[in-house]
């Protein structure tokens, strides 16, 4: 039976990529579901999204949107230009060489990233939603923002939220939602987590070293 494994804020740390994937059993039947922030702060975050696009190679990847990616697409705006320059984006543009060169090598990739993902079981989203907004009139800029207010209330959906944006030393467990971001990029010596989700409803986090 398939399992859904989700992955977010890789902050272009490549190698703990490259290790939480060695530590799971992958199977041709799995279902990855990285969940944005690919880019800015890690050393390479060009390799990043060249390593989780071969990912597809073998297994079916749904590839949602962060709030980096959010703002380099939306860099026009001053806001968002200014978020994307002092919030990593410096170490970003320099692992392609040039700011041209990650429109040239990736500008695909990032323009069609998802906003979530919906399963009967699961929301995979960036960030989270506004429990305050019905689902489908939730804004782009919640789902790749939003955190307290999110995180610590309860939201009126059937599925289970899986999330990121809002880094926790381990993961933070609710009954409604758990958020998978370890601090991976931000901090020197944090890790990047992967939660994989099986069908009997078992949840197993793997840690990278």
């Amino acid at each position: 039976m398939s399992r859904y494994i989700a992955i977010s804020d890789i902050h272009g740390e490549v190698a703990k990529l490259e290790n939480v994937l060695s530590k799971i059993d992958i199977r041709p039947d799995d279902i990855f579901v990285f969940m944005g922030d690919y880019i800015d702060r890690g050393p390479d975050s060009k390799s990043v999204i060249d390593r989780v696009i071969k990912q597809s190679e073998t297994n079916r990847c749904i590839y949602l949107i962060g709030s980096h990616e959010y703002a380099y697409l939306h860099r026009n705006d001053k806001y968002y230009n200014y978020l994307f320059w002092n919030y990593g984006g410096k170490a970003t543009v320099k692992s392609y060489g040039d700011i041209e060169n990650i429109e040239k090598v990736h500008g695909d990739f990032f323009k069609s990233l998802k906003f979530y993902h919906l399963t009967d079981k699961y929301l995979f989203v960036h960030a989270g939603i506004n429990p305050d907004v019905p689902f489908d009139k939730q804004s782009e800029v919640d789902l790749v923002y939003i955190r307290g207010k999110f995180i610590y209330s309860k939201h009126n959906l059937p599925q289970k939220i899986i999330f990121g944006h809002t880094d926790f030393e381990k993961p933070y467990i609710a009954d409604d939602k758990i958020c998978i971001d370890t601090g991976c990029g931000k901090y020197k010596n944090a890790h990047l987590t992967a939660l994989i989700l099986a069908e009997n409803g078992q949840e197993e986090f793997v840690v990278s070293d």
